[in-house]
């Protein structure tokens, strides 16, 4: 590595947020670092986003110890002189993980599906806004483009200044296999598309490419923001999440030629198991007081636990492909979740469904936003503060996640909510806060 001119490696791990902490340490320094990691401040995963150790004073703000998992480790190409590498948390004496690491926790999983002769398999989608700070704009944001009906559309006429482009071509030189980019929607919303693999992998990948587009935003004097609605007049950003199974022979366990609407049992059992548990997931999939403004009817996020084939109105939306293509398509999440955390808790949702050998209600036909409870599925939670209480309560997800990461995320997103309503009031699905902006833009 320091032989093709990197002088330092960025060693990097997610918290709760999902946002990219780390150290930069030359690279003369890094080979010492990697048996026994390096130490933080354990209070960083209880922190909140103004800076607040919710969670770590009562054990004395003890340190943890970030271990570079060496396969992830690659250069990056707007900064030639760096390399990136992800880290797993662990305790200082190497014992175990520290049990609020999120990427630990989807190692986990993993290992829990492979047990059974499966591996998951998980294609992320990221949209993002661009934006520059002007204090003359409304909440201090001003959109790069902001024009109606640029939707798929490419080139100078959605990025005059090519910054978009060079996020494509950069990411996929960082190894994020980011094969396509456009303009999306919204006045200034964007995607990249990168491509599936293992859980582990497309979640690293997810988390790295939403830090590179940050940066890369940052230097060219610019905000990226992957928070759910940041701006009232438009709709909001969405995290789709594509996942299946392959079997020991690397075969599609979703799908089965022979079955109902060429799905295999194990698929229904899958998507029974996430619709079973959403009402607790909803917390994770969309863990801050902004990501209820974007859950609304009409606005392609699902507000119903419920599923359909090619039915963007669902919870679950099944895609028509089959046979190698099978897959089932998480809809409600926004680019405020952590990839590592919301991936292993819909495995982990899953996972329940195939070992209780759960059925799923019918499909929904037709538009889920129309239809009344009994036929389209249990409503979600319509508030952070909602979906926070039906994590709590269901005692099983809480218990596969691990009691302490999610007591953690628990109390830093109630005190979250209580700041929030100290500061602004009651949730307003209408208007968009400087709270949240200032809570949200430059962190999410």
């Amino acid at each position: 590595m320091s032989g093709l001119g990197v002088r330092a490696v960025r060693l990097l791990f997610t918290d709760l947020h999902g946002v990219a902490r780390g150290k930069d340490i030359p690279i003369g320094h890094f080979a010492g670092m990697c048996e026994e990691g390096v130490s933080f401040c354990a209070a960083v995963m209880g922190t909140d986003l103004r800076h607040t150790p919710v969670v770590g004073g009562e054990e004395g703000y003890i340190d943890l110890a970030i271990r570079p998992e060496l396969d992830t480790l690659r250069s990056v190409p707007w900064q030639p002189e760096v390399a990136w590498c992800l880290g797993e948390a662990w305790t200082l004496d190497g014992a175990d993980h520290f049990p609020s690491c999120p990427r630990a926790l989807l190692h986990r999983v993993v290992d829990a599906y492979a047990e059974r002769g499966l591996e998951p398999i998980v294609a992320p989608e990221l949209e993002f806004f661009l934006a520059e700070r002007d204090a003359d704009a409304p909440n201090g944001l001003r959109r790069y483009v902001d024009e109606l009906s640029r939707v798929y559309t490419v080139g100078a006429v959605s990025d005059p200044r090519e910054i978009v482009l060079r996020m494509l071509l950069w990411c996929d030189e960082l190894g994020l296999q980011a094969f396509a980019a456009n303009h999306e929607f919204m006045n200034s919303q964007y995607e990249i598309n990168v491509k599936h693999s293992g859980a582990l992998d497309a979640a690293d990948r997810a988390f790295m490419l939403k830090a590179a587009v940050k940066e890369i935003a940052v230097r060219e004097g610019m905000l990226a923001t992957f928070m759910g609605r940041p701006f009232a007049d438009q709709g909001g950003s969405g995290f789709h999440v594509h996942l299946s199974l392959n079997d020991a022979d690397g075969r599609n366990a979703f799908a089965d030629e022979g079955g109902p609407d060429g799905l295999s049992p194990l698929a229904a059992n899958f998507i029974a198991g996430v619709i079973d548990h959403a009402q607790g997931l909803q917390a994770i999939l969309g863990p801050t007081i902004n990501s209820y403004k974007r859950i609304l009817p009409d606005s392609l996020a699902p507000t119903h636990a419920n599923w359909g084939h090619d039915n963007r109105t669902a919870f679950c939306r099944v895609p028509n492909e089959r046979g190698s293509r099978a897959r089932v398509e998480v809809r409600t999440a926004d680019g405020a979740a952590c990839a590592h955390l919301m991936i292993a808790a819909l495995l982990l949702a899953g996972l329940d469904g195939i070992e209780r050998g759960l059925a799923p209600p019918d499909p929904v036909v037709g538009d889920a936003y129309r239809m009344d409870d009994a036929h389209a599925g249990s409503s979600l939670p319509s508030d952070l503060g909602s979906a926070l209480d039906a994590l709590e309560a269901d005692a099983v997800l809480t218990e596969r996640i691990g009691t302490s990461l999610v007591s953690t995320f628990l109390a830093m997103k109630r005190f979250e909510v209580e700041r929030f309503t100290e500061a602004v009031g009651e949730l307003d699905v209408e208007a968009v806060s400087q709270w949240e902006i200032e809570e949200y833009a430059a962190h999410l």
